[in-house]
């Protein structure tokens, strides 16, 4: 069975997800569709909108699945 990523770098931040803590609100895909993505794999595309727009969506999750850090050197790119 293959385990799909959890963990999403642009570069700027680190953008982390905890399946098992997810509610399915949806409000991440409500709120920045380009970026959090339901339809297709990798469902999390960093590169879709500003660093800060996906920080300010990331803090509106409901259960704390989705985290988010800033990179204090440059982050390696997955």
């Amino acid at each position: 069975m293959e385990t799909l990523a959890t963990e999403f770098t642009n570069g700027e931040i680190t953008v982390t997800y905890e399946p098992k803590r997810c509610i399915h609100a949806e409000k991440c895909a409500k709120g920045l569709s380009e970026v959090f993505r339901t339809s297709v794999i990798p469902w999390i595309d960093l590169d879709a909108a500003p660093t800060e727009m996906i920080v300010q969506q990331v803090q509106k999750c409901p259960s704390g699945a989705l985290a988010f850090s800033y990179c204090e050197a440059e982050c390696l790119v997955k």
